[in-house]
Parts: C-alpha cells; sequence; structure tokens
C-alpha cells in the first residue's frame, strides 16, 4: 500500500472514531433526556442504539487490526492505531453506562422520579461537552487541550457529590424513599465515570503526539493525594 493510500485509511478510521463519538455523545444525552420525560420507548430506543454503538467500534477494531497487519507501522503511526484501540473501547463503554440509565429509567416502572432533574442533566451535558472536545483534540493531536480537558472533571465530580447530599436528605426523612433515591444515584454514578473515560482519551492523545504515556491528573486527584 502506498503511503498516501495508507494516510487515506487512517484518515478514515480518525473519521469513524469520530462518528462513533457522536453516536456515544447522542446516547449520553438521550438517555438522561428519557429519564426525565420518564419516557419508556425512547430509553428502548437507546437500548436499540447501543446495538449500532457496538456493531460502529467492532468494524473499527476489524479495520485497524487489518492495517496493523497488513502495513507493520512504526513510531507515531502504530501509537496512533493502538491507542484507537483503546479509544473505541473506551467510547463502547461510554454507551453501555447510558444504556444502563435507560434500563434504569425502564425499570423503574411507574415509580416517580423522587425529584426534578438538575444537576443530572449538567452532568450529562458536560460529559458530553468534554467528551466532545476531547475527540477534536484527538483528531487534532492537540496536546494542549488533551490536558486541560482532565481538569474539568473536578466539575462533574462536584455534581455527583452534590446529587448525593441532596439524595441522602431525602433518605433520612423518609427512609421509603432509599430505592428510588438509589436510582438516582446509580445514574450519576454512570455519569461520573464517563468523563473519567473522557480522561482515557485524553491520555491517549497525549501518547500518540508525543510517545509520553502517563496519568493526567485533576486537581481533586492531588487533593485527595495530599488528605493520605
Amino acid at each position: 500500500m502506498l503511503r498516501k493510500t495508507f494516510e487515506t485509511e487512517i484518515q478514515q478510521v480518525k473519521d469513524d472514531v469520530l462518528m462513533l463519538g457522536s453516536m456515544v455523545e447522542q446516547a449520553i444525552i438521550s438517555s438522561v433526556e428519557t429519564l426525565k420525560k420518564r419516557d419508556i420507548r425512547g430509553s428502548e430506543l437507546i437500548l436499540e442504539s447501543d446495538l449500532e454503538i457496538n456493531k460502529k467500534r467492532f468494524e473499527i477494531e476489524n479495520q485497524l487490526m487489518i492495517l496493523i497487519a497488513t502495513q507493520q507501522p512504526m513510531a507515531h503511526d502504530l501509537r496512533l492505531l493502538a491507542s484507537c484501540m483503546e479509544i473505541i473501547s473506551e467510547l463502547e463503554r461510554m454507551g453501555d453506562y447510558a444504556k444502563g440509565i435507560a434500563n434504569i429509567n425502564i425499570r423503574m416502572g411507574d415509580e416517580p422520579l423522587l425529584k426534578p432533574l438538575i444537576d443530572i442533566p449538567r452532568m450529562a451535558q458536560k460529559d458530553a461537552d468534554m467528551l466532545h472536545r476531547a475527540l477534536t483534540a484527538f483528531v487534532n493531536e492537540d496536546i494542549d487541550v488533551a490536558r486541560k480537558i482532565p481538569m474539568e472533571d473536578d466539575e462533574v465530580d462536584a455534581l455527583y457529590n452534590q446529587i448525593y447530599r441532596e439524595l441522602m436528605t431525602f433518605v433520612i426523612a423518609d427512609p421509603k424513599t432509599i430505592e428510588r433515591a438509589n436510582w438516582l444515584l446509580w445514574v450519576a454514578h454512570n455519569l461520573e465515570r464517563v468523563a473519567d473515560r473522557v480522561t482515557n482519551i485524553c491520555e491517549r492523545t497525549v501518547f500518540i503526539a508525543t510517545g509520553e504515556m502517563a496519568e493526567i491528573k485533576s486537581t481533586s486527584d492531588e487533593f485527595w493525594k495530599n488528605q493520605s
């Protein structure tokens, strides 16, 4: 395969990763919107879309294995293709978190939400925004942006902690609300994990561009380290 053709194939991989990322972004936002509206059919559609996310992930993985096997790439190209394997795995897992939220909405049945959703949609929007910018940084190999995005994980953690405290006040006031509180806590937990996986994508972007494999720590990581 000529170098120009190989570069075209690599660009196609990047485009497919962006497409997968777009699918995941939509799933994250939709999962929370359908929960907020208690739209069971909408949640069922998210479960169906997760099958498409999985299918797209495996298509890209197959494409990557063919390129690695046939081109035997070195240095930067090898780091890029190998990292794409990790990135699509992270994206597929984020899709699973969205599927988990959809399942929660379905399993709740006729149970009403314990409280109106305010901070949970904010978490979802923040996750989607961080993911979108992380994937743009990946395509552009923008290490400055890739190193900054994980710092925003603190905002997601703060929202999670706020949700946790608020839900606990409901449970303390009325222990019978514990199940409904747990549903929403699991939703918040899934969204918190999405942000963690965005950080993993950012770390891969830095690795692709520099060959440096290292964790990117948020300020909250440093806080807890200092407390230990």
